[in-house]
C-alpha cells in the first residue's frame, strides 16, 4: 500500500493494518509452536519490555513474525522446502511504516539465531523442535567471518535481544497485555516515520 496522507492519517492507516492483519491471520498456530502467531508477538513483546527494551524494539519484538502474515507460507513445517525469508519480508513490510529502529532489528533476528549458535554453545538447547527445523533451511550456525560480520552490523544488539525474546514467547496461557495496548505506542512510532519521510521528501523537493 502506498502511505498518502498528513503523518498522523498515515499512522491511523498504519494501525488500522496491523490490526487488521493480525485480527484475519493472527490466530493461525504458529507453526509447530503452543501459541498463536500472534500470542507468540506478544509474548515476545513483553519480555522485550521486561528486559528494558526502547519503544522501538518492544514494537519491534511484538511484529517481529509480520512476514509470516504478509506472505502465504505452508501452515506445516512438513511442507517447507526453503526458507521463507519471513524477516526480511517482515523488515521490508516494517520500513515502510516504521523507523529503522523497528524495521532493521527485525531484519536480523533470523541471522540473530544462528549468530548466537555459533557464540554461545548453551544456546542450541534453548530452541524449540520448530526453531530446529527452520535452522536447516535458514544456514546452520555462523562461520566465524559471517559472525564477525554480523556483531560489526548496526542493530545487531537490538536484534539478539529480539531473538532472545523471540525464543521465549512460546508459552502456552500466559498473561501478557493484548495487542490493543501496544495502539498507542504502534500509533507514536507510526507517525515519527511519517514525520522523518515527509521532511525529507520537502527537502529532496524543496
Amino acid at each position: 500500500m502506498i502511505r498518502r496522507g498528513a503523518p498522523a492519517q498515515r499512522a491511523e492507516q498504519t494501525l488500522d493494518e496491523i490490526m487488521a492483519l493480525y485480527g484475519d491471520r493472527g490466530g493461525a498456530a504458529y507453526f509447530g509452536e503452543s501459541v498463536s502467531m500472534t500470542e507468540h508477538g506478544l509474548q515476545a513483546a513483553h519480555f522485550a519490555r521486561a528486559a528494558g527494551a526502547s519503544d522501538a524494539v518492544v514494537v519491534a519484538a511484538l511484529l517481529h513474525d509480520v512476514g509470516h502474515l504478509v506472505a502465504d507460507v505452508p501452515a506445516d513445517l512438513a511442507d517447507w522446502t526453503s526458507d521463507a525469508g519471513h524477516e526480511l519480508v517482515g523488515a521490508d513490510w516494517l520500513a515502510m511504516r516504521f523507523p529503522r529502529e523497528v524495521s532493521e532489528p527485525v531484519r536480523l533476528h533470523v541471522p540473530a539465531k544462528r549468530y548466537l549458535l555459533a557464540t554461545e554453545p548453551a544456546y542450541f538447547a534453548q530452541l524449540s523442535a520448530a526453531s530446529v527445523v527452520t535452522l536447516q533451511l535458514q544456514g546452520g550456525p555462523m562461520s566465524r567471518d559471517e559472525a564477525d560480520r554480523f556483531a560489526a552490523a548496526p542493530y545487531h544488539e537490538e536484534a539478539v535481544l529480539i531473538r532472545r525474546c523471540d525464543d521465549r514467547g512460546k508459552l502456552a496461557g500466559l498473561d501478557v497485555p493484548c495487542l490493543e495496548d501496544y495502539a498507542d505506542l504502534l500509533r507514536e512510532l507510526a507517525s515519527r516515520a511519517g514525520s522523518r519521510q515527509a521532511r525529507t521528501a520537502k527537502s529532496a523537493h524543496p
